[in-house]
């Protein structure tokens, strides 16, 4: 059995819809949807997921994405023997690439998927389990017999499939051959066959020879079907003979037989009548003694009856009595809680005393239950307490503020005054400003003395570098040229006693240019000179500045310079001092001005705390300080005053209740109890022992009247039993025509005679009937005495026709063989060629017409066995689904006695054919039969059942129903899509998933 369950869809790309996840399915999920939200989307990518995409050669939509998105997508299902499986399929070839993961890690591709799903086939699984308009549609276009082979159909392959094959194959035969046709292929065939064989005998009459030849052909090929006929007939004497020595001793017995039961005669006897009767005796003797017993019971159980006599006045205050015990512990419940209420009241009082010594107030109940405690009250109460908690907090805070800004002040003021008393004189100040102003110049000669002291050092330093490295230079060039000028030198020479002039020119040019490089050092020395120029300037411009700070060697600036600084930071000081103290005026005045405002807002509250503690009875000087505090316990005083009431209420009620439960449990007891005092569990317990007494008693009048009942109906019963055994016996002896019992008896041994011999012919006749020998054969063969000679004249017979058989056969073969060499010469053999080559096309046609006449016939039988073998246990569902879903004004569904149709059984037994039938009826039809082949033929496939809007012609009544319906398939998950929303009532909203363009959503 294959049982899943799609949990999860995951869309990749399919369609429009992109990136999508479809979580936690149902086993009855809904998809609403309006038009080209995606329903037919998701069901064509349930198809793809689990059967492969169409390929770009089917005719279906491949639902290619247009946005770029990956093709393809996942599926998360539940199987019953796997567990939970991801079957993911993306593109790839052809139908796509499949991975299938199991819950075990075991991965694996089509073949997998395959044995996952049961070897189910796409177009299969669309038949069964996927409804859409497609099946409907095709009801309201068909007309007649048509309609009755569409549901014949239905019910076997789930779709129209077996009709349009029927017609297919049927169209086909026709198209190649009809009886009376001109154009079919077999019909042409035929036609061209017959001239050819016109034109071909003429042929044959110009061969000379010829029609001596077929003439003895003919003659014998005649002879030789006259000797296989009479070979034949003798064979068949021989079977027949051969039959006949096997049953010839029954056939004879068969006659004897018959002339015996002929000889007995007829007359009438019952049927085993001598067992019949016998038992008959047997029943009829026991009644007698069985009602003589019974009889003497029923008159026991009156006996018994009259002794038991119950007190039915008892039994009718029972409801009274019991109810007025059921009370029982209620007073004992309405004593405790008397009990419980004065315990309170005691407790109570006590609080009372308590409040009472906390406000040292004569209070009275009376005079505390008048006093306003509403929550206006309370309210100004709490405002007015807060207040003047708030007032005493708000003056202690201002009295700590004032205390600190005074002193603030007052320090402020110390600190301007000592600023002030540090200031230079503004005279003094105006002097000293003067004699720094004057040491600026000096700074800036001695900017300029160090200045010039620097480039002194640099010249001195750069003179220094330049002649060492002069030195360097000049040495190592020297080196060189006396290096290079030795060698012009040997050149010189080697060019002089060599006679090779040219060497000596260059040798003496050469070492010319080598003395004139070594000569040439004036540059350095001009170099020399401008430093030793620019460095004497400097040396006087020294001296000149070192001049100039001599004069001003007498004055001490920096003291002058400190004293301004101090001067500068004592005037800071001053004005900022000077602005704090402005400001730490301005928060003195402030806190005198709240210190203003907190009097007037005390006196207010004040007022206020005065008229509140007189509507109250609160003294003043409780109000000062605890006023908040009275009033809760005033309020606590008076609910505590009417808490005491309502306990004493509750005394007097309880005290008249158990007063009313004494009085009736009393009155009772009195009435139907000897004394037993005032003890109510005594009364109680002798009150429902006394009840239970009398029910005992009608019990046990009820059960002996049930028995006097039964003996009474047993004892009716048996006689009525009695009297039926005595009437059959007689009627066994009116059917044998006699009056007693021993000639019956005699009969019947003649009747038992006469049905073995029946038996026994019967027996025969079952042995005789599988021969092939018909009634008139052994009627003959009965004649015969002598068997076995009459087969050996047969077998004497055969042998001479044998040989004469064989020796005709030789001869017709050369006859074909010398009519053949004459049809191999000219226009003639021709003529034959083209002649044998129709005859092999027509074979041919032939051959293709009885295929498919073959494939009619196979196709018809598989149907009859269907009808025969599967269909009834299917009807039978779509029977139940078809009056559940008509609420029973159809109940059947019958099969046509011909044909491939059906016919529909209302409740009043008249038939219809599907055509008689209203639209909507048709569809309901041809839903249950769906639906029942799913149930039935196909259980062990227990897939999700698609269905895309199929019910959408129906009204409110039949869409109901067929819902109902559908929640009734407890072993198939159903998707159902839809984008009507008058259907979304019918279903729970937690199982609807609602459909927008690229997004899926769960509205509950």
């Amino acid at each position: 059995m294959i049982d899943l369950k799609i949990q999860e869809i995951h869309i990749y790309g399919f369609g429009q819809l992109s990136n999508v996840v479809i979580n936690d399915l149902s086993d009855f999920q809904v998809f609403y949807g309006e038009n080209e939200a995606g329903k037919s989307t998701i069901m064509a990518f349930i198809h793809g997921i689990l059967f492969g995409f169409p390929t770009k050669q089917s005719s279906e939509l491949r639902y290619v994405p247009k946005n770029g998105s990956s093709y393809g997508g996942k599926l998360i299902i539940y199987f019953e023997e796997f567990g939970i499986a991801t079957i993911e399929r993306i593109r790839g070839k052809a139908a796509g690439d499949v991975t299938v993961t199991l819950e075990d890690g075991t991965t694996g591709d089509e073949e997998l998927l395959k044995q996952l799903l049961g070897n189910m086939d796409k177009g299969l699984f669309q038949a069964i389990f996927s409804f859409n308009l497609h099946g409907l549609q095709n009801i309201h276009q068909m007309k007649g017999d048509e309609l009755g082979k569409f549901l014949f159909s239905t019910g076997t392959l789930g779709t129209e499939r077996l009709a349009k094959t029927e017609a297919e194959l049927q169209k086909e035969l026709e198209a190649r051959f009809k009886p009376s046709g001109k154009k079919p292929l077999v019909n042409e065939k035929l036609k061209a066959l017959h001239e050819l064989s016109g034109d071909l005998k003429k042929a044959a009459a110009k061969n000379q020879g010829y029609e001596a030849l077929v003439s003895d052909k003919e003659k014998i090929h005649k002879e030789i079907e006259d000797i296989s006929h009479k070979l034949q007939v003798v064979k068949s004497e021989v079977e027949k003979l051969n039959e006949w020595q096997k049953i010839h001793s029954l056939v004879k017995e068969e006659k004897w037989i018959q002339a015996e039961i002929k000889s007995l005669g007829e007359y009438p006897f019952p049927a085993r009548g001598i067992e019949r009767i016998e038992k008959l005796n047997q029943l009829i003797y026991p009644y007698n003694a069985q009602i003589s017993s019974l009889l003497e019971r029923i008159d026991q159980l009156k006996k018994e009856m009259a002794s038991i006599q119950p007190e039915n006045q008892l039994l009718a205050d029972e409801s009274k009595i019991l109810a007025a015990l059921d009370q029982i512990p209620i007073y004992e419940q309405l004593t405790l809680e008397k009990q419980q209420c004065k315990v309170k009241l005691a407790d109570l009082q006590e609080k009372m005393s308590i409040i009472n010594e906390k406000l040292h107030l004569p209070l009275r109940e009376e005079e505390v239950l008048t006093i306003n405690t509403n929550i206006y009250m309370k309210n100004q109460v709490e405002q007015a307490a807060r207040k003047q908690q708030k007032l005493l907090e708000v003056k202690q805070d201002l009295e700590e503020k004032f205390l600190e800004e005074k002193n603030a002040l007052e320090d402020l003021e110390r600190k301007v005054n000592f600023a002030e008393t540090h200031m230079i004189p503004a005279h003094e100040r105006e002097r000293i400003e003067k004699l720094v102003s004057d040491d600026s110049e000096k700074r800036k000669v001695e900017y300029e003395l160090k200045a010039v002291q620097d480039k002194i050092e640099y010249f001195k330093h750069s003179s220094e570098q330049d002649k060492k490295t002069f030195a360097a230079i000049k040495k190592q060039k020297q080196n060189q040229s006396l290096a290079i000028g030795a060698l012009l030198l040997v050149l010189s020479l080697y060019g002089f006693y060599s006679k090779q002039w040219i060497l000596l020119v260059i040798g003496v040019l050469g070492t010319l240019l080598i003395v004139f490089f070594l000569s040439n050092n004036n540059n350095n020395r001009k170099n020399d000179a401008k430093i030793n120029q620019a460095l004497s300037q400097l040396l006087e411009d020294e001296k000149r500045f070192i001049q100039q700070l001599e004069r001003y060697k007498n004055s001490n600036i920096p003291a002058l310079q400190e004293k301004l600084k101090k001067d500068n930071y004592w005037k800071e000081q001053q004005q900022l001092l000077k602005i704090k103290l402005e400001q730490q005026q301005t928060q003195y005045e402030k806190v005198i001005r709240k210190f203003e405002e907190l009097e007037i807002d005390a006196a207010e509250n004040q007022d206020m705390l005065v008229k509140l503690s007189n509507e109250l009875h609160i003294p003043e000087y409780i109000a000062q300080s605890f006023f908040l505090e009275a009033f809760q316990l005033i309020e606590q005083y008076k609910l505590i005053c009417r808490e005491k009431r309502n306990l004493l209420a509750r005394v007097e009620f309880i005290n008249h209740e158990k007063a009313a439960i004494t009085e009736r449990l009393t009155s009772y007891a009195k009435l139907y109890l000897a004394d037993v005092g005032n003890d109510f569990s005594k009364i109680g317990y002798l009150l429902r022992n006394k009840i239970r007494e009398e029910h005992g008693k009608v019990i046990k009048i009820q059960e002996k009247q049930g028995k006097l009942d039964d003996f009474n109906a047993d004892l009716n019963q048996m006689k009525l039993e009695q009297a039926h055994l005595i009437s059959e016996k007689k009627k066994l002896l009116e059917e044998a025509n006699v009056e007693e019992e021993a000639a019956f008896y005699e009969l019947g041994k003649e009747a038992e005679s006469k049905l073995k011999f029946i038996e026994r012919l019967e027996d025969i006749r079952k042995h005789v009937q599988y021969s092939f020998l018909k009634n008139d054969e052994m009627e003959r063969l009965l004649q015969i005495h002598n068997i076995e000679e009459r087969l050996n004249q047969f077998h004497n017979q055969i042998e001479p026709l044998s040989s004469r058989l064989i020796e005709l056969q030789e001869k017709l073969a050369a006859a074909n063989y010398q009519i053949q060499i004459l049809e191999e010469g000219g226009s003639y053999s021709e003529l034959l060629h083209h002649y044998k080559q129709q005859k092999f096309e027509l074979e041919e046609a032939a051959k293709e017409w009885t295929v498919f006449c073959l494939a009619q016939n196979i196709l018809s039988k598989t149907v009859e066995k269907y009808k025969n073998v599967h269909l009834p246990r299917m009807l039978a569902k779509a029977e139940e689904y078809l009056s559940f879903l008509t609420e029973e004004q159809y109940q059947r569904i019958h099969l046509q006695q011909s044909g491939t149709g059906f016919l529909i059984e209302r409740r009043d037994h008249t038939l219809f054919e599907a055509n008689e039938l209203s639209q909507a009826t048709t569809e309901q039809v041809y839903v249950s039969i769906r639906l029942a082949l799913a149930a039935t033929l196909y259980e062990k496939y227990r897939f999700p059942i698609i269905i895309d809007d199929s019910f959408v012609n129906f009204d409110g009544n039949r869409t109901k129903k067929v819902l109902e319906l559908l929640t009734t398939l407890q072993n198939n998950q159903i998707l159902f899509f839809t984008c009507h929303t008058h259907l979304l009532p019918y279903f729970h909203p937690e199982n609807v998933m609602y459909l927008h363009k690229d997004n899926v959503e769960v509205i509950s």
